[in-house]
C-alpha cells in the first residue's frame, strides 16, 4: 500500500525507481585478465585494456556471463538468448576510454518480479525491468593532496550487474526491503559478496512525487548511495524537498543529486536531460552475445534453495513464525547453522536460542557473524537436547550457554564441572519442600487464607535451597499437593 505524505496543500504519494549496481564474484574483469581483489596498492590491478591503451582489445569473461544469468534466473527473470554490448559516451578523468561498455536495449536479463517482505509481516512484488552487464569505472580520490586529485585505476574493468526495478516502490521503507532482497539473493547465489561498505554494491535512487493518482512526476536521481540507512535517510530528505518545493511554487527539475552523510541532506551534483547524450552504439569489437538454451538449463539446475523458498519451507515444516524465519534466512549460514541445530531438536525452541542468546551474544561481541561463533550448531544442538530431557532447566542452561560462549567447551563437560545437572528426583524435591513449609508458617497460613500470589514465593524458595537446580515442573506439582 502507498505512504502518503501530508503537505500543506494534501496528501502526497512517493515514486520510487532503483539502480542497482552490484559487482560480480570473479577472479578477472569484464574484458580482462587483471585481477579484482579488493583493497590491492593503487592502479596495482589494471592491465592494459583496463587502462585504454591504443589497440588493446576488450576479451569478453565467459564465466561473468554465467554469473549474470544465475542472478537473472534468482530473480525470476527472463534471460535473453542474445544481447549485445554498446559504448555509453561521456568523459571523466577515471574513465580512460572516454566511454563504458555496457548494455542498453539488448540486455542480458529481460522483465522479472521480485518479493519484498515489510515489517509488518506483509509482501510486495517490486518489478524488474532489466539486469545489464557493465564495465566499472575506476576511481577518484580527493582527499590525499589540498590541490590535486588522484585516480586509482583498479576498480576500472571490474564487472558490475545493473538491476533496474520498475517504479514501484512507494516508500523508504520499501526501498530498504527491495535492496536487502535482492542482497540476499546475489550473496545466496554468490555472484556478488554485497558488501556496501566496500563499494561492491552501491544504488541509484530515483524519487519523484505525485498527487495520489495522477501523472508521474519529474524524478531526480540520488546518486552511488551505499548503505542501507543512508538510502531510507536520502529518500526521506529528497521527499520532502520536492513536496516544499512544488507547494511553495517552485517545479522539480531532472538531475543528479548526490547524499551529503554530514550534512544529511541532498545537494545538487548535474542537470540530467531526457535527451540521449550518452551516444550509445554497438561496440564494433565485441559481437553479439548468444548464450544457449543448455547453459540456462545447466546453470537453473545447480541455482541453491533461494531465500523465499527457504522461509516457505522454515515456516511450513518447522512452524516458525514469519518473522523467525526471516531472521534465520537473511544470511545463508545463519540458515544453514539452524537447519544443524534442529537434528531432533525442537524448532521452535532451536530458533528461540538461536535468535535471541546466540545472535545477542555475538551481536555484542563486535557484530560478529554467525560464522565466527565460538559455539558450534553441534554444541548448540546439545544444549537444547539437555533442556528437553530434563537434564537442566532453561535457567540454567543460559549460564551454561555463557561458559560455552566464554571457553568453547561442550555442554556436559560444564554441567559436570559445575555440578548443575537438574535435581528431578521427587523425595529429594519433597524434602526441600519440606524444609521450606517448615521455614514459612505464617506465609503459609496466608496462602490458605487466600493469598494465592504466595505460590510464587513457595516455588523461590524452594529454587533457592536447591541451587537453582530443582525441576521447576516437578516442584510445582510437588508444592501444590503439599500446601
Amino acid at each position: 500500500m502507498a505512504q502518503l505524505i501530508q503537505g500543506k496543500t494534501g496528501e502526497w504519494e512517493i515514486v520510487i525507481g532503483m539502480e542497482i549496481h552490484a559487482q560480480v564474484i570473479a577472479n578477472s574483469k569484464l574484458f580482462s585478465g587483471a585481477a579484482t581483489k579488493f583493497g590491492a596498492e593503487p592502479n596495482s590491478q589494471v592491465s592494459l585494456v583496463d587502462a585504454a591503451m591504443p589497440g588493446m582489445l576488450p576479451v569478453l569473461n565467459e564465466y561473468v556471463v554465467e554469473q549474470a544469468v544465475k542472478t537473472g534466473l534468482g530473480i525470476n527473470s527472463k534471460i535473453n538468448k542474445t544481447s549485445v554490448f554498446e559504448r555509453k559516451n561521456y568523459f571523466y578523468p577515471d574513465l580512460p576510454q572516454g566511454y563504458q561498455i555496457s548494455q542498453f536495449e539488448h540486455p542480458i536479463v529481460g522483465e522479472g518480479n521480485i518479493e519484498i517482505d515489510l515489517p509488518d509481516g506483509s509482501t510486495r512484488n517490486i518489478g524488474i525491468t532489466r539486469l545489464h552487464l557493465e564495465q566499472d569505472a575506476g576511481k577518484s580520490v580527493h582527499d590525499q593532496h589540498p590541490t590535486k586529485s588522484y585516480v586509482d585505476l583498479n576498480r576500472s574493468g571490474c564487472a558490475l550487474m545493473e538491476i533496474v526495478s520498475e517504479p514501484d516502490i512507494r516508500s523508504a521503507e520499501e526501498a530498504t526491503a527491495y535492496l536487502s532482497k535482492i542482497r540476499m539473493i546475489l550473496r545466496y547465489l554468490g555472484t556478488c559478496d554485497g558488501n556496501m561498505d566496500e563499494g561492491s554494491m552501491r544504488a541509484d535512487v530515483n524519487i519523484s512525487v505525485r498527487k495520489p493518482n495522477d501523472e508521474l512526476g519529474i524524478r531526480s536521481e540520488i546518486k552511488n548511495v551505499n548503505s542501507l540507512k543512508a538510502i531510507q535517510q536520502a529518500i526521506d530528505y529528497e521527499v520532502h524537498r520536492q513536496i516544499e518545493l512544488i507547494e511553495d511554487g517552485g517545479s522539480v527539475v531532472q538531475e543528479t543529486r548526490l547524499w551529503d552523510s554530514v550534512k544529511n541532506e541532498t545537494r545538487s551534483m548535474r542537470s540530467k536531460e531526457e535527451a540521449h547524450d550518452y551516444r550509445y552504439f554497438p561496440d564494433p569489437d565485441l559481437l553479439p552475445l548468444h548464450v544457449s538454451q543448455d547453459l540456462i538449463d545447466k546453470l537453473k539446475a545447480s541455482l541453491p534453495e533461494l531465500p523465499d523458498e527457504k522461509k516457505h519451507r522454515f515456516i511450513n515444516v518447522f512452524g516458525l513464525s514469519p518473522y523467525n524465519a526471516g531472521v534465520l534466512i537473511s544470511e545463508q549460514n545463519r540458515a544453514h547453522y539452524f537447519e544443524n541445530v534442529v537434528n531432533g531438536n525442537d524448532a521452535k525452541l532451536s530458533a528461540n536460542w538461536i535468535i535471541n542468546e546466540l545472535l545477542g551474544a555475538l551481536n555484542k561481541d563486535g557484530n560478529k557473524s554467525i560464522t565466527k561463533s565460538p559455539v558450534s550448531a553441534k554444541q548448540l544442538s546439545a544444549l537444547i537436547k539437555l533442556i528437553s530431557d530434563d537434564t537442566i532447566s532453561g535457567k540454567i542452561a543460559k549460564d551454561v550457554f555463557a561458559e560455552m560462549y566464554k571457553t568453547g567447551k561442550n555442554p556436559d563437560e560444564i554441567i559436570e564441572e559445575k555440578e548443575l545437572k537438574q535435581v528431578t528426583d521427587t523425595s529429594a524435591i519433597e524434602a526441600l519442600i519440606d524444609e521450606v513449609i517448615a521455614d514459612n508458617p505464617d506465609n503459609v497460613a496466608k496462602y490458605h487464607n487466600g493469598k494465592d500470589k504466595l505460590f510464587g514465593f513457595f516455588i523461590g524458595q524452594v529454587m533457592k535451597k536447591s541451587q537453582g537446580k530443582a525441576n521447576p515442573a516437578v516442584v510445582n506439582e510437588l508444592l501444590k499437593k503439599k500446601l
